[in-house]
Parts: structure tokens; C-alpha cells; sequence
């Protein structure tokens, strides 16, 4: 199964979705690709490959939705030797998190680190989605983030009270994602060519 990138025939791209265990990080990314419902909490063992397509994010010229993989990590840190195998190739990241626990907050930096800095992703390759799970009142109030964090698009998530501002968000992220891998690929182009 390839795991990297762009044909010349479709748009693709491989995202990472990695996440503290219990963050809701499943729930979510079987909405946000529209996958089966999970109704019952099941540690993600390992990695869980969602294929999707979007039609509201497209190719340049061709008007061919975009198909995506997104990996759904385990955060469980018994994984974390698998996590650069994991990695390798992909276009970006979004680290989702639960906004109601602090200890989530304090260990931010060691996901982006692992995640976005060492695979040299730029920001725009990167979401983080404060996820709020149904019945945790949902404070959307400004997160205290530090750099190079604060830099990073964050969205808050509730899939009770506005499932469809995260699902737009996304899509956003999924054109920024399609956008820098394409400025990318071009560049490589010219440098082949000069």
C-alpha cells in the first residue's frame, strides 16, 4: 500500500493523526473521514489506516477529488518505536488533544517535536484540534500555547454543538496540506531542470 505522496494521475496525500490516548482522536477522525461510528472507547493498537476522498478539495486543473490516507496512531507510548516508520512520507500532522486535561497541554512540544519538527514539515502541514468529548462543557477560551506552537493553526473541536465548524476546518487543512506539497514538488521540478 503506498503510503507517499502525488501521482501524475490523482491528488493524494498521506496525513498522520496522532494524539494522547483517550483524546477522542478515533471518534474524530471516523467523522471527519466519514468513516463507522465507534461508540464504545477502544485504545487504538498500533495504527488504524482511514482512506477517504474529498470532493471539496481538488487537484490544480483537473477537478478530481483528492484521496487521502490518514493514519490514526496509537498514542499509547508503547508505539512510539514504531512512530518514525509510521511517518516516513507523510504530508502532514494533526495532533489532537483533550482541552479539559492539563497534563495534554504540558506535553504538546514532545508531539510536535516528534512529529512535525523531525520529519521537517512546515506549519501549514500541521493542525492541532482541541478536542472537547460530549458533556465537557467546551471552553473555547484562548489556550496558552508556547512556541513554536503558537504559530500552528489550532481549532477547537465538539462533535455535539458544531460538528460541521470542524469538518470545514478540516477541509481547509486537507487544501493547506495539498498547497505545500505541491509548492514542494514544483521546487524539486525546477531544481532538476537548472
Amino acid at each position: 500500500r503506498a503510503h507517499s505522496g502525488f501521482t501524475s494521475l490523482l491528488c493524494s496525500g498521506a496525513l498522520f493523526l496522532s494524539s494522547f490516548p483517550q483524546s477522542g482522536k478515533t471518534v474524530l477522525a471516523n467523522f471527519l473521514t466519514e468513516s463507522s461510528d465507534i461508540t464504545e472507547y477502544n485504545p487504538t493498537q498500533g495504527v488504524r489506516i482511514l482512506e477517504f476522498e474529498n470532493p471539496h478539495v481538488t487537484s490544480n486543473n483537473k477537478g478530481t477529488a483528492c484521496e487521502f490516507e490518514l493514519w490514526d496512531c496509537g498514542g499509547d507510548p508503547k508505539f512510539e518505536s514504531c512512530w518514525p516508520a509510521l511517518m516516513k512520507d507523510s504530508h502532514g500532522v494533526v495532533i489532537v488533544f483533550n482541552a479539559d486535561t492539563p497534563s495534554h497541554l504540558k506535553e504538546i512540544d514532545m508531539w510536535h517535536s516528534c512529529f512535525v519538527q523531525q520529519q521537517l514539515l512546515q506549519d501549514a502541514q500541521c493542525l492541532l484540534i482541541a478536542h472537547h468529548k460530549p458533556g465537557s462543557g467546551s471552553d473555547k477560551g484562548s489556550l496558552s500555547l508556547s512556541p513554536p506552537l503558537n504559530k500552528l493553526k489550532l481549532v477547537h473541536s465538539n462533535l455535539e454543538d458544531d460538528p460541521e465548524e470542524i469538518r470545514m476546518e478540516f477541509i481547509k487543512y486537507l487544501k493547506s496540506v495539498i498547497n505545500s506539497v505541491s509548492e514542494s514538488r514544483d521546487r524539486e521540478e525546477m531544481s532538476i531542470i537548472t
